[in-house]
């Protein structure tokens, strides 16, 4: 059984992971506690600064949802522009770029694309030489951190990164190669 705070960041994750509510009974199941523990704990979180809603079929967090997902891709720079116009236009958004150089190791630069103005903006800075894909270094193998609003457009985004051919793999958020 977790304590308090551990308690609380689970009920703070179980809340993340999902669009819909999650009654205070189905919480006091999940954690082994009663349901006036429950309540208390809500109450903890909302003075942390967590908006919490309270609705007749439970709480929810009051802020956007969103699921993520490593992919490990490979490309041209010439396939640049339709890699992140497929992600953008299939509801994704790109977070940041990342490699694993054997000498160098993790580089992670932030991109925060999330819309075809923004990608435009970031590919005239390649076109124009003003610096070029860090993919380079690693014989084009990248990562993205891609957002979406839920596994459905994240399925739908790898699928499409399968067809086109630069799909190499999912990551685990915890390991990168």
């Amino acid at each position: 059984m977790l304590i308090g705070p551990e308690r609380r960041n689970e009920i703070i994750a179980e809340m993340k992971n999902r669009n819909t509510p999650i009654s205070g009974k189905s919480l006091a199941q999940k954690f082994q506690v009663s349901r006036q523990i429950i309540v208390q704990d809500i109450a903890l979180i909302r003075a942390a600064g967590y908006d919490i809603i309270s609705t007749n079929k439970g709480y929810l967090l009051n802020e956007p949802y969103e699921v993520s997902r490593i992919f490990k891709v490979a490309h041209t720079d010439e396939e640049l522009e339709d890699e992140l116009f497929s992600i953008l236009d299939l509801g994704g958004k790109v977070v940041n770029v990342m490699i694993n150089h054997k000498v160098y190791g993790h580089m992670e630069a932030t991109l925060n694309i999330n819309s075809r103005r923004k990608a435009e903006t970031f590919l005239e800075d390649i076109r124009t030489g003003k610096s070029s894909p860090l993919k380079n270094i690693t014989s084009n193998y990248h990562y993205h951190k891609v957002v979406a609003d839920s596994e459905e457009t994240l399925n739908l985004i790898e699928e499409m990164l399968k067809t086109k051919g630069f799909f190499v793999e999912t990551v685990d958020t915890d390991r990168r190669e």
